[in-house]
């Protein structure tokens, strides 16, 4: 059984928490890996469509890289999959929630950043606070931030370190929802209920064709670029299914 996290699941939905609240669910290498070990159990059950990451408490998500563990002189190790399991994770195909539940710094912040949705409680505090401490945000933070919200706010929030709160954020344009504290996990089932009602391949589909169009910068090129998931989606089962039950006028039985 893991010890710095624990893992359930709700309705197709694996909700994957991290479990370090008296330091602020800050990770340390045995954190690290045990989440990359949720996150790859995740992609491999065929029952699970959606995964929410969320930290326990109400006062934090993730405080980042557990300074004090590598001051102590412990060795520095990440996972091949990144801070999390998820910050160099590149191959998953299911969409992540990050449900936001207070703080959200360094590499806590970079967790969040590399799912594809953000709930956030309304106390919940975005940084990357690491130029104050000799560090940069190499876990994903200083690519993904530019990409998701702008260079020139981007900057504004690297250079100087400073916090962000949830309303902020969602006004940047990296939040989705700001909701009242302790609701963060509750709205974000919400969101993930209604992406698992839909279908599957659909949703793979999706998230591959965003991603890996963004990395082209010409929108021709973009849209004309070839992608293995859509051949797939075109010659597999829902794309049958879903015309047909819209015909006949009920709810469709997606493949997995």
């Amino acid at each position: 059984m893991p010890e710095f996290c624990s893992v359930s699941q709700q309705d197709g939905v694996t909700i994957i928490t991290i479990d370090r609240p008296k330091v602020m669910n800050s990770l340390h290498p045995p954190a690290n890996f045990e989440l990359e070990a949720a996150m790859n159990a995740f992609e491999a059950d065929p029952n699970s469509r959606v995964a929410i990451f969320t930290g326990a408490g109400e006062k934090a998500f993730s405080a980042g890289n557990d300074l004090k563990y590598t001051a102590a002189g412990h060795k520095i190790e990440v996972p091949k999959t990144g801070f999390g399991g998820l910050t160099k994770n590149f191959e998953r195909k299911k969409p992540v929630i990050a449900a936001v539940n207070g703080v959200a710094l360094g590499g806590g912040f970079e967790i969040a950043l590399a799912c594809d949705l953000i709930i956030a409680s309304e106390n919940a505090l975005f940084g990357l606070p690491e130029p104050k401490v000799g560090l940069a945000a190499l876990a994903g933070g200083l690519n993904r931030l530019p990409r998701q919200i702008g260079q020139k706010q981007a900057l504004g929030m690297i250079l100087t370190g400073r916090h962000v709160s949830a309303a902020e954020g969602k006004e940047l344009g990296f939040v989705n929802e700001v909701v009242p504290v302790g609701g963060a996990l509750a709205t974000a089932l919400e969101w993930a209920n209604v992406i698992a009602a839909n279908s599957p391949q659909s949703i793979r589909t999706s998230l591959d064709v965003v991603k890996r169009s963004l990395d082209i910068a010409n929108l021709e090129d973009g849209i004309n670029a070839h992608y293995d998931s859509v051949d797939d989606l075109r010659k597999g089962a829902d794309a049958v299914e879903g015309p047909l039950a819209f015909a006949e006028k009920r709810q469709p039985k997606w493949s997995a």
